[in-house]
């Protein structure tokens, strides 16, 4: 049986994970990976048991499907000449740089019956696979992802770069439209903002307050989340899940009356269970948990997150 071809373009930070991942698959031949910094996609291709481009486009016609990992400003137009080329892609998040641009992929690929799978890695982190089963209806929800400053992904807002890891998320949760934003935000180090504060009020009723920053003097990955039975905390760092839930079942809890329960959930590999569902989601042609529609209604958010940014600091300074 002929393995399924797959390359990476782009192995900087976050691709050379996607090619260590591919080359371990049995089921999978990684037959290229793109840098156009020649001597990194050298050494990741070595590395690999791969061959080593420059250009992306040498590739058309040798893969059936590629991850791009290249600067966010890069995503239209190589996700655009891979699709026209009828290659299957997974991009990794943010989709695009805008509506407009993830549109007409989404466009594209459903025109030639392609698949665009949008790297949402944190919705194959096992700890939300674990609250699938236990967030039901939340009315509020609170969540802060705080990193430590590192000289990546500078070319973009923290909206795109972390935050919207959890407005997906959220929205996973909530399924519902977003009402009102209310947001504010502001450049520390880098030209885009570096730490940003989003209220998003849903039709449904539900309220969320995330907030991300890049500029932290440590990294916390942290959301709470409010339903009619219970209160729901995640500590991704340490790998608990607190439930604290009405019926009184379990632990004793510090709210009289109500049951507490500990759980713990095993890291995991979320990568890895992305790439395999892409790679699942091309063979059987189904469409993946995180489509390319998906990947642009946390885009849209995101975006409407940097216009309130941008108009409230406008102000101000006037």
């Amino acid at each position: 049986m002929q393995k399924f071809r797959v390359g990476v373009v782009g192995v900087g930070y976050l691709g050379k994970f996607h090619a260590e991942k591919y080359a371990r698959m049995d089921n999978v031949e990684l037959v290229a990976v793109v840098d156009t910094d020649k001597a990194q996609a050298e050494a990741i291709a070595g590395k690999n048991g791969t061959k080593a481009y420059q250009s992306y486009k040498d590739i058309f016609g040798k893969v059936d499907a590629v991850s791009i990992a290249v600067p966010t400003p890069l995503h239209f137009n190589v996700g655009k000449d891979f699709l026209e080329n009828d290659i299957d892609i997974l991009i990794e998040k943010p989709m695009t740089m805008t509506l407009e641009e993830a549109d007409e992929l989404i466009r594209i690929a459903e025109s030639r019956g392609l698949i665009i799978q949008v790297g949402h890695l944190e919705r194959f982190n096992s700890a939300v696979i674990a609250l699938q089963d236990i967030v039901k209806k939340p009315k509020f929800i609170e969540s802060h992802r705080l990193s430590t400053y590192k000289d990546r992904c500078i070319d973009v807002s923290v909206v795109l770069d972390l935050m919207i890891h959890d407005i997906d998320i959220i929205s996973n949760f909530v399924e519902s439209d977003i009402k009102h934003v209310h947001a504010a935000g502001i450049p520390v180090i880098t030209e885009h903002t570096d730490i940003a504060n989003a209220r998003l009020e849903f039709k449904n009723g539900c309220v969320a307050n995330v907030t991300a920053s890049r500029i932290s003097t440590k990294n916390e990955r942290k959301i709470r989340l409010f339903q009619k039975d219970a209160y729901i905390s995640v500590d991704f760092a340490n790998h608990e899940i607190t439930v604290i839930h009405k019926n009184g079942n379990g632990l004793e809890s510090p709210i009289p009356g109500m049951g507490m329960n500990q759980l713990c959930f095993t890291k995991g590999d979320a990568l890895e269970d992305e790439l395999k569902a892409f790679v699942r989601s091309v063979i059987e042609r189904e469409v993946p948990k995180v489509s390319g529609p998906v990947g642009r209604d946390a885009l849209k958010i995101a975006l409407n997150i940097m216009e309130q940014i941008h108009m409230t600091n406008k102000q101000f300074m006037r």
